[in-house]
């Protein structure tokens, strides 16, 4: 459903709001080693979510990246549109062009629902809700 990118990205900024509740920053080794994601990849992902200020950043032996009370509140939303764009809620199910109310095509008035359905769900997950399962390991990152 989403890119690896967009995977990566979304597994990145939960990884950063637990680290960072306690105030910590995370540099990009902990986090690529936290996902088990390919460092200079994580590097780039991450550099595009910090543009966006989805993700907060400080430079130097004690920087890294974290999350404040305003970015925390980011939702999964946000990050798919930042990494993958708008396809996921608008596209259409079979990859068509031409897709329509008015030119619509086999699957058209289901996927519009299963559309609308996941676009509400990555719109109310935010960052910083995940981190007490993930304390809790009622919900994982890795294996």
């Amino acid at each position: 459903m989403f890119s690896k990118t967009c995977e990566y990205a979304i597994r990145a900024m939960i990884f950063i709001a637990q680290k960072s509740r306690d105030g910590e920053r995370v540099g990009i080794k902990d986090i690529a080693r936290g996902i088990e994601a390919p460092e200079y990849f994580i590097a780039k992902i991450l550099q595009e979510l910090s543009r966006k200020n989805l993700v907060l950043s400080v430079k130097g032996p004690n920087g890294g990246f974290y999350h404040d009370a305003e970015s925390a509140q980011s939702s999964l939303a946000d990050i798919v549109r930042t990494i993958d764009g708008d396809k996921l809620f608008h596209g259409c199910g079979l990859g068509l062009k031409e897709c329509s109310e008015s030119h619509p095509c086999p699957i058209h008035h289901e996927f519009k629902k299963v559309r609308a359905g996941i676009q509400c769900m990555l719109e109310k997950a935010r960052i910083g809700t995940f981190t007490r399962e993930l304390e809790s390991q009622l919900t994982f990152l890795k294996r």
